[in-house]
């Protein structure tokens, strides 16, 4: 961290949360397009969805474990925090991490791809894939979770994404450089803040973790019935 011309330059985002940030990105712009297409692409359907799923698991550890900035604790603000912000009365230390309106899109997204990924391991296209726990619960579950994630979840997500390049566009009219933060790590800041750990133990720490989740999540998914 150091100071030029009265900014502080400080490591925000470590690499295990911008690489997460990315991956995301990437698996649900794929499953969209594959949800889409349908037919056989819906193999590469449920496999996005499994590293999705991997993903957010490994997110929400890395919220209690990672880097200061990415840890859940330094954005969860007060109804007034966010009221304040709203006015334009926002802390100079909102601008470090996830603001207060960032936080609750954070929060948002990580809910309703979480509902939309569990949704999916118990739906059914009644062509050719199932996810793995219909055969665990009744029928009517797998309706309800299938209209779901077709109908409510798919649009929710899809809603979130758009509103969240809508912000991203207007932070950047606003010279706020959102998207190069989340590329590099750093952030150009008024306020000396602590910087995010962001070193090789952590990075390894944060490798075990992901590869914990995707064990977890191949478990899941081997639970589906054999094909005949």
């Amino acid at each position: 961290m150091y100071n030029n011309k009265s900014l502080y330059k400080v490591r925000v985002w470590d690499l295990p949360t911008r690489l997460f940030h990315w991956a995301l990105v990437v698996c649900v712009i794929g499953q969209a397009i594959t949800g889409t297409i349908g037919g056989n692409a819906m193999l590469w359907h449920f496999r996005l969805g499994y590293t999705v799923l991997t993903l957010l698991l490994f997110r929400i550890i890395w919220g209690l474990v990672g880097g200061r900035w990415s840890r859940f604790r330094t954005f969860i603000y007060t109804p007034q925090s966010v009221i304040n912000y709203l006015k334009g009365q926002g802390k100079p230390e909102h601008s470090v991490g996830h603001s207060p309106i960032g936080a609750g899109s954070v929060f948002a997204m990580l809910g309703f791809l979480l509902m939309q990924a569990g949704s999916g391991l118990f739906s059914d296209d009644e062509i050719a894939f199932a996810g793995p726990l219909t055969r665990f619960v009744s029928n009517a579950t797998v309706s309800l979770s299938t209209s779901y994630h077709k109908n409510i979840g798919k649009w929710m997500v899809l809603a979130l994404v758009l509103l969240h390049l809508l912000a991203i566009i207007f932070y950047l009219r606003r010279k706020n450089k959102l998207v190069g933060a989340m590329l590099h790590g750093d952030k150009e800041l008024v306020i000396a803040a602590p910087p995010s750990r962001d070193d090789t133990v952590s990075r390894m720490a944060a490798l075990l973790i992901l590869a914990a989740c995707a064990v977890v999540v191949y478990w899941v998914s081997s639970l589906a019935a054999p094909a005949f």
